[in-house]
C-alpha cells in the first residue's frame, strides 16, 4: 500500500525538486557558478560587435586605389559604419569628395590622419569639417629619441606640448578632438602618451594606440590598457605575433598571430568600451583584408568566450 501511495506522489516530488533547483539557481550570488560566468563572457567582448568596428589604412594601402565612392560602398558591403581616413598627397584633392560619399552612404567619418603641423594643409582641412559638420577626431603622430636624457625630454616635451596645444586649440574651434597616436620613437611609449597628455592640458586631447606599432609591450598589454584606457578614443587591432615587428611579421590578420587570444582576452577584460579599429596597412585588396580581419576576429571571440 505504501509502495503504491509513493508511485502516485512520484510526479508531485519531481515538480517540488525542479522548484526548488530554479530558486537555487536565482538566488545564488552571480559569478558564483558556471552558468553566470558563461553569461558574462559575451558582454565583456561585446566592444568587438560589428557596428563598434573602424576600418583603418584603406586609403593609400589598397590595390584597387579605389575612388571616395568606391569606398564608401565597399564600407556599406561589409558592414562597417566607421572610418578613419588617412591619405597620400595624391588624395588632397578628394578630400571634400571623401566627406560627401561617406555622407551620402551613412558611413561615419570617425578619425581623419592628421598632419603634425598646424600648417596651410592642416587648415584647409579644417575648413573643409566645419563646412560640412563633421566633427571626426583628429590623429597626431610625434617622435623623439626613446634614449635621450632628462635635460633633452624635458626641451622635447616643451616643444610638443607648443605644437599639440596649437592644434588642438584649431580642432577645439570647429568641434573636434584630438588623438596623440603612437608610431615609435618616445612619443609612443605609453608612459610618456600620458605623461605628455597630462602636459598639454587640453579638454579635448586623448590618446589612439595601435597595437601594430606596440610589439615590444605585448608582456605587459593588461598594464598599459589600465594606464591608458581612461585616456583612449580608439584602439586599433591586429594580428600579433611574438617580435612580429622584427620577423616580417608587423602586419598579420586578425586570428593568425600566436599572441591574439591572450592580446584580446586582454582587450576585453580591460574595461574599454571605445571603438575598435581593423586595418589593411597592406598592399592587398582593401575589401579583402577587412574581410578576413572580421572573419578571424569573430574566430578569436569565439574563442575567448570560452569558460
Amino acid at each position: 500500500m505504501n509502495t503504491q501511495r509513493l508511485l502516485r506522489l512520484r510526479p508531485f516530488f519531481f515538480i517540488v525538486a525542479i522548484c526548488l533547483f530554479s530558486l537555487c539557481i536565482d538566488l545564488m550570488p552571480s559569478g558564483s557558478c558556471i552558468f553566470a560566468q558563461q553569461k558574462s563572457n559575451p558582454s565583456a567582448t561585446d566592444l568587438f560587435r560589428r557596428e563598434n568596428l573602424m576600418a583603418w589604412c584603406i586609403v593609400p594601402f589598397d590595390s584597387q586605389k579605389r575612388t571616395p565612392k568606391q569606398r564608401a560602398l565597399m564600407l556599406k558591403e561589409l558592414g562597417i559604419s566607421k572610418f578613419a581616413y588617412d591619405y597620400r598627397a595624391e588624395h588632397i584633392p578628394t578630400f571634400e569628395e571623401e566627406i560627401v560619399s561617406l555622407q551620402e552612404q551613412g558611413i561615419e567619418l570617425s578619425a581623419w590622419w592628421f598632419p603634425t603641423q598646424l600648417n596651410d594643409e592642416a587648415k584647409g582641412i579644417l575648413a573643409l569639417l566645419k563646412k560640412h559638420r563633421v566633427t571626426p577626431q583628429l590623429w597626431v603622430m610625434g617622435g623623439g629619441n626613446e634614449n635621450m636624457s632628462p635635460e633633452e625630454v624635458s626641451k622635447f616635451m616643451a616643444s610638443e606640448v607648443v605644437r599639440l596645444r596649437t592644434i588642438a586649440d584649431a580642432a577645439n574651434e570647429v568641434g573636434c578632438k584630438v588623438g596623440l597616436y603612437n608610431h615609435g620613437g618616445w612619443f609612443g611609449v605609453p608612459e610618456n602618451m600620458t605623461r605628455l597628455l597630462t602636459a598639454i592640458d587640453r579638454p579635448n586631447v586623448g590618446i589612439v594606440y595601435n597595437l601594430h606599432h606596440a610589439h615590444g609591450e605585448l608582456d605587459r598589454l593588461p598594464e598599459v590598457l589600465k594606464l591608458l584606457t581612461p585616456h583612449l578614443y580608439v584602439l586599433n587591432v591586429n594580428g600579433m605575433q611574438t617580435h612580429g615587428d622584427k620577423v616580417g611579421k608587423k602586419i598579420m590578420v586578425i586570428g593568425e598571430g600566436d599572441r591574439d587570444r591572450d592580446v584580446f582576452q586582454a582587450i576585453a577584460r580591460s574595461g574599454y568600451q571605445g571603438p575598435i579599429g581593423i586595418l589593411n596597412h597592406t598592399n592587398e585588396d582593401a575589401y579583402s583584408r577587412l574581410n578576413a580581419n572580421l572573419k578571424g576576429l569573430q574566430k578569436v571571440v569565439m574563442a575567448i568566450r570560452q569558460p
